[in-house]
């Protein structure tokens, strides 16, 4: 069941959408801005959208309070980024200057960012008069399909303090020392400033679809590697606190496979329209929603060893695809190793994998997002792996 809230504002704008009338972009969003009195803010704007716990005790949260309660400058609005919303629907009324937001489906409409000063309002409404101190209200429609990467790229302070003291702390030795020999090595960043293209972010996703001390079988799937790349550093980081870079480390576990898991990341990603045109001979993968063409002769890279490709294909696909192939890591002797040649399993199961996911895409709207994060997608695909197997 849906919400729905009424917000007085002091001021409302309507931002167009620069890509409504091009051939390509996200024509379906909009974005709102409204400056409200933290009066009005209401305090049961969903919250389950944001991907970070409010804890109120550090420097930031009490440098935002500082400036809320601050009676000597009247600049909230200026010095705080305010809220981030995603929404279904937003409406204005012009006669009592109110906002209407509705709120349809909980896991992509809310709060996005900014819930240490949403929480710092509503903790302090009480001891400021009417007038005095504003907060901005940016509210998103239409970004259903691209949710998760917005939530990512507005809440990445916290990813990147977190990973920057792992690395401080010499916890990405492990990975380090797993890769050293493949050209990527060099490529990866594992705090702020560093050069790189890769994220180490992304690498922890990676790893995450495969520990299967966390994802035994099919009792949990991954699906948090695509969805929260925070809660993978956080298993990563929790991981080497508990057990160093000793055996009981599911990480140390994985380290002899590490290589195999990027190798076999960018043999699906360059794959992917050879395995799509298998099963569907007359089809034009460029033309499945989400996959982009290369153009003016440009070709798109591989992650990690820089093949060149036609096509781009999103993580929505691959994510899911490359996480089946958990269904064939086995541990012994307190090492995780493969069951069967993975490579070999990918070129024959390969074709199905790829018409499975894109059949479900279409199912889910043609939208990659959603089955990147959908559970039920990750458990077939898995499953075809698994009976692939048994075969």
């Amino acid at each position: 069941m849906g919400k729905e809230l009424k917000i007085k504002v002091e001021s409302f704008r309507k931002i167009p959408n620069p890509y409504a009338t091009k051939d390509e972009g996200v024509k379906d969003a909009m974005m709102y801005i409204a400056i409200c009195d933290v009066k009005e803010i209401p305090k049961d704007i969903p919250m389950e959208t944001n991907p970070r716990e409010q804890k109120l005790t550090t420097g930031i949260p009490k440098k935002i309070k500082a400036s809320l309660l601050g009676e000597d400058y009247l600049d909230f609005y200026l010095l705080n980024r305010g809220l981030c919303i995603s929404a279904s629907e937003v409406s204005y009324n012009n006669y009592n200057n109110e906002m209407t937001v509705s709120f349809e489906d909980f896991e992509c409409h809310g709060d996005i960012d900014g819930g240490h000063t949403y929480k710092i309002i509503l903790e302090n409404q009480d001891k400021l008069d009417a007038g005095k101190q504003f907060v901005k209200l940016e509210i998103l429609t239409g970004v259903e399909g691209i949710f998760q990467r917005l939530a990512a790229a507005r809440n990445t302070s916290t990813q990147v303090q977190d990973k920057s003291i792992a690395e401080l702390e010499n916890r990405f030795d492990i990975i380090k020392k797993a890769i050293s020999r493949e050209t990527y090595s060099t490529d990866i960043f594992f705090k702020e400033n560093e050069e790189g293209n890769i994220d180490v972010a992304d690498i922890l996703a990676i790893l995450n679809m495969f520990n299967i001390d966390i994802y035994s079988d099919m009792d949990k799937y991954p699906t948090s590697s695509y969805s929260s790349k925070k809660k993978c550093i956080d298993l990563y980081i929790k991981a080497h606190k508990e057990y160093g870079e000793d055996f009981p480390n599911p990480y140390i576990k994985m380290a002899p496979l590490m290589k195999d898991i990027f190798k076999l990341y960018d043999h699906i990603e360059i794959n992917m329209a050879k395995y799509y045109k298998e099963k569907n001979p007359t089809g034009k993968y460029g033309s499945v929603k989400g996959v982009t063409l290369a153009k003016n002769g440009c070709p798109f890279r591989s992650k990690f060893y820089h093949k060149d490709m036609d096509y781009s294909t999103p993580t929505g696909f691959l994510y899911p695809i490359l996480g089946a192939f958990r269904a064939l890591i086995k541990e012994e002797d307190g090492v995780y190793e493969w069951r069967k040649n993975p490579f070999i399993v990918i070129d024959d199961l390969g074709p199905e994998l790829v018409e499975t996911t894109i059949e479900r895409s279409r199912s889910l709207g043609n939208n990659p997002q959603s089955v990147g994060k959908d559970s039920g997608n990750w458990k077939t695909l898995y499953m075809i792996v698994k009976l692939g197997l048994i075969e």
